[in-house]
């Protein structure tokens, strides 16, 4: 449910953003490896796979899940290494799970096809985005959407542990 507010508050941003611009277009994140980029084969989605998404830009991450696709729709997904507090009780907001003296929050994990697709609209609508594959088989490992001009504000959502066919 975060997830889906998250995403339309980006694309609200974006919308009011592209309404108000000058007419200039924000130049796109460059890839710092775009070899890595070009040699990428295209992948298609499959039915079912596996994966950890670890999101946040810097080296501590917000949030890491688990996340269990199985044909074509998330299955599982679980939030690792979070420890479950209990807000106090004039907390007017739950924040959710806290991890290392840091707030967390849970998020509705997109499958892989859903995250490039959110990266795919971001940049139709006008935001910085570099998206980054694997090498070997095309699945995407990183994804980087910004629709600020302050480079701190970009949110950013790393794949590990991909394994298709789980």
């Amino acid at each position: 449910m975060r997830v889906e507010r998250a995403l339309c508050a980006l694309m609200v941003v974006g919308l009011v953003g592209g309404c108000t611009s000058s007419g200039d277009d924000k130049p796109k994140i460059e890839d710092p490896s775009p070899a890595v980029a070009a040699s990428a084969p295209p992948w298609t989605e499959p039915a079912a796979y596996s994966f950890t998404l670890t999101r946040g830009c810097e080296s501590t991450p917000v949030g890491e899940y688990r996340a269990t696709v199985k044909d074509g729709v998330l299955s599982a997904a679980e939030r690792v290494g979070a420890v479950a507090v209990v807000p106090s009780a004039s907390a007017e907001v739950d924040l959710g799970p806290v991890t290392e003296g840091q707030q967390g929050e849970e998020i509705d994990v997109p499958t892989l096809g859903e995250l490039v697709a959110m990266a795919e609209t971001a940049g139709e609508d006008g935001a910085e985005v570099a998206t980054k594959y694997d090498t070997t088989d095309g699945h995407p490992v990183q994804v980087k959407i910004n629709v600020e001009d302050d480079p701190a504000a970009a949110e950013c959502w790393n794949v590990t542990e991909y394994k298709p066919g789980s």
